[in-house]
């Protein structure tokens, strides 16, 4: 299961984003976004700024949410108030 999520998320380009869900359904494990937040809270290496809530809210609180806004704004995603403007940056999955 591990595996397959850390596939995706390695998996969405620079400029892009997903959400939690997202990234569970896509490696086959729908309705398991907490899983996905625990397999990114362990991982070393991975654009986790790429990743966020639904909706395209960063989920993060304080400095680490700012770090966030900050790398992301640094690709090129634009956001709209607190949220990223999903239809310009979200990535899709290609389908299986």
């Amino acid at each position: 299961m591990q595996l397959r999520i850390l596939d995706k998320i390695r998996k969405i380009p620079r400029g892009k984003v997903s959400t939690y869900g997202a990234i569970a359904r896509a490696a086959g494990f729908p309705g398991n976004a907490r899983t996905v937040a625990q397999v990114l809270h362990r991982s070393l290496g991975l654009p986790w700024h790429r990743v966020l809530g639904a909706g395209g809210q960063i989920k993060l609180c304080g400095e680490p949410a700012m770090e966030q806004r900050f790398r992301l704004e640094a690709e090129g995603v634009i956001f709209r108030g607190r949220r990223v403007d999903m239809r310009a940056h979200e990535f899709h999955f290609p389908r299986r």
